[in-house]
């Protein structure tokens, strides 16, 4: 198992998460994870930078791997564009770039006043625009005339090496089973081992990778108490997190989630529960955590890790 370290994009601003990389690297972890949305879930997160800028300067201030976790290219943002933008990070990052990608939420796909497709288009333009993607990284001049996405006589100039790898983010049966026939990684945020399985039997040869958050602090009440006012969104089950479309919205939500909904999240001082859910996600076989520290104290958690969670684990 893989250990590396989470961004999060809407919970703090640009400075502090090319800070946050930079502190990441010096404490011996190869790779971090930084989300790519438009609008925060919540007001009281308050941030959402653009994640090509921060990975411009987390490329100019560290030798990091770094995956998007995770970039919609279908509606917001046209396929060719996410390729420019993934073929430019490859070259900034000298081939440690992967390129995670998921079929979006409302939340951030909305802000154009497009039509917000059900799941099963939403998938389906997943894998053409997957397909765009891997066209102009061919190089030369390229066109594509597909159900979804048109493009023509372009040409991305500035390609790494090697093709950028595409992470796919599934969470449930259909998503995992195209993750399988599409791509070359395997992403999520929650031990599934059934989704790993579907990955696997579709033909899923690459890493199985995870995000999960965590909140360490000395005193166990005011982590939960901060998991539970930073991100109560954690607490929303089924389809929410696709389809409502505001903060505001996820706001109204969350009033109707309580600390015991969020309580699951590995908090406090003691390694236990964090030992026990990376233990999860390692029977249900994922390759590689990253760790959202939520509430800002990352030094603490990375002394934390390496003093008391990581030796248990080796």
């Amino acid at each position: 198992m893989q250990y590396g370290i989470f961004l999060s994009s809407e919970e703090f601003p640009p400075r502090t998460l090319v800070e946050q990389a930079v502190m990441a690297e010096e404490a011996g972890f190869e790779r971090v994870w930084i989300s790519d949305h438009y609008h925060p879930w919540t007001d009281r997160q308050g941030h959402s930078a653009f994640v090509w800028s921060v990975i411009g300067a987390i490329a100019a201030r560290t030798e990091l791997g770094v995956d998007t976790g995770v970039t919609c290219p279908t509606i917001r943002t046209h396929p060719a564009i996410v390729a420019q933008a993934a073929a430019t990070s490859g070259c900034l990052l000298e081939g440690r770039f992967r390129l995670g990608v998921g079929s979006g939420e409302n939340l951030n796909e909305h802000i154009f006043g497009d039509r917000w497709p059900e799941a099963a288009v939403r998938l389906e333009m997943l894998e053409e625009a997957v397909e765009v993607m891997r066209l102009l990284w061919e190089g030369g001049s390229q066109s594509h005339h597909g159900r979804h996405y048109t493009v023509e006589n372009a040409r991305v100039y500035d390609l790494p090496d090697e093709p950028v790898p595409v992470l796919v983010s599934g969470f449930g049966p259909k998503s995992a089973e195209l993750a399988g026939r599409i791509g070359d990684g395997y992403a999520h945020t929650s031990p599934a081992a059934d989704l790993v399985e579907t990955y696997r039997e579709a033909g899923g040869k690459g890493p199985c990778v995870a995000g999960t958050k965590v909140c360490w602090n000395t005193d166990a009440d005011e982590a939960l108490r901060m998991i539970h006012e930073i991100w109560p969104n954690t607490g929303l089950t089924g389809e929410l997190a696709q389809e409502l479309a505001t903060p505001a919205h996820f706001e109204q939500a969350c009033e109707l989630v309580t600390e015991e909904h969020v309580a699951d999240t590995p908090h406090g001082p003691g390694p236990e529960p964090y030992i026990e859910q990376l233990r999860e996600f390692e029977k249900a076989g994922f390759d590689e955590i990253y760790f959202h520290q939520v509430g800002g104290d990352l030094g603490g958690f990375i002394k934390f890790f390496r003093d008391e969670i990581e030796p248990a684990l080796s």
